[in-house]
């Protein structure tokens, strides 16, 4: 993936191997820390980066948001 940081790319990678690839099956952003082993900073400054790339969807909820792939 071309212009990703390397955190970006790893937690992208994640989410793609969670299965979070509609709505239904979103990630929070804990749930994406521990699998990719990063402090909570760096998975939302990686899940911005990706969001303003248009690769990944936030989905606000009641208690935290959730995270998907959209391409």
């Amino acid at each position: 993936m071309v212009g990703l940081s390397g955190n970006a790319e790893k937690i992208y990678s994640s989410l793609k191997a969670m299965g979070a690839v509609s709505e239904e099956k979103m990630k929070t952003a804990d749930d994406i820390m521990k699998k990719v082993a990063l402090g909570k900073a760096l998975v939302n400054s990686g899940l911005k980066e990706l969001m303003d790339g248009k690769m990944v969807k936030r989905v606000a909820r009641q208690k935290s948001a959730g995270y998907f792939i959209l391409k």
